[in-house]
């Protein structure tokens, strides 16, 4: 062998070594992502969430994203225990086919269903848990869902309809949380008071713990969303007796750390996103919510 061939085939060496630790560099990248679950809200359906998975694509290329497609459009009514108890059954599989974890997106209705699943899920294995303009401490305001639902009837007296056993047969009356009924809440709510262990609950420690394996929860929500009201509440604030917004650092269920959420801030674990100028059924497909908000949180 000549010095020059000796040369170039040291050249060809080095390139082919570059070329492969590259091809390892972005393999590892693009499959170093955690699967993403998404579970959409009321109303809602799998199909309406084609823009987000293309932001997903764009930003983290090969990321195995499930769109559940379970309890669509009007069945998105069913009591959110049953929602509960479906959406748990088809996201279990996922999660155990993850040994790094999965993170869950989870919108409006849906954030309230992650949340049950959180709970009362002793292994789950999420990594972060981002709450996509849910009412997380509750609904109470007239909006156009209210009326497709209830077309008599506005916020001053659907307690007299939520707070019965066949009220609590819908998902929005689930979380219903009239701040002038507030002991005919604690009393019939069959989800929210008692996934927030504001009523007693005999699992109550159990699913603190379960809800606390989480790694971070990203809590997403703005003043002209139109739809959740009020808006704070996917921010874990809620109205007092006059229809003041107590922010959530102020709420009885952080002070008293009723299901881990002080505990969570106090890890450093929680942040929060106000975003202005985002209608409720534009959160999944604004590309700034989701540059800004989510895309840093699915690694």
């Amino acid at each position: 062998m000549t010095p020059l061939q000796h040369t170039v085939n040291n050249k060809r060496s080095s390139a082919t070594g570059c070329c492969t630790l590259l091809l390892l560099i972005v393999l590892n990248a693009v499959y170093c992502y955690k699967p993403i679950i998404i579970v959409h809200g009321l109303f809602d359906s799998s199909s309406d969430f084609k823009t987000l998975l293309g932001y997903i694509n764009e930003t983290h290329p090969g990321t195995n994203v499930t769109v559940i497609d379970l309890f669509d459009h009007s069945e998105s009514l069913q009591p959110m225990w049953k929602q509960v108890e479906g959406f748990k059954d088809a996201i279990y599989p996922i999660m155990q086919n993850a040994a790094k974890g999965v993170h869950l997106i989870c919108y409006s209705q849906g954030g309230l269903v992650c949340r049950g699943i959180l709970s009362t899920l002793p292994d789950h294995n999420v990594d972060t848990f981002i709450s996509l303009s849910s009412p997380q401490a509750g609904q109470y305001g007239d909006t156009d869902y209210l009326k497709w639902v209830f077309p008599t009837l506005v916020k001053t007296n659907l307690f007299h309809f939520c707070y019965t056993h066949v009220g609590q047969g819908l998902s929005i009356c689930n979380y219903w949380n009239d701040p002038h009924h507030q002991d005919m809440y604690l009393n019939s709510s069959d989800f929210l008071a008692v996934l927030n262990n504001e009523r007693e609950n005999p699992d109550a420690t159990v699913w603190k713990n379960n809800f606390l394996r989480i790694k971070k929860l990203v809590l997403i929500g703005g003043p002209d969303d139109g739809v959740i009201t009020p808006w704070q509440s996917s921010h874990f604030a809620f109205y007092n007796e006059n229809e003041t917004v107590v922010e959530m650092r102020d709420q009885m269920v952080y002070l008293k750390d009723t299901f881990g959420l002080k505990t969570l801030d106090a890890r450093g674990d929680l942040v929060t996103y106000e975003m202005s100028g985002v209608q409720h059924t534009k959160w999944h497909s604004n590309q700034t919510v989701y540059t800004e908000c989510i895309a840093r949180w699915l690694t």
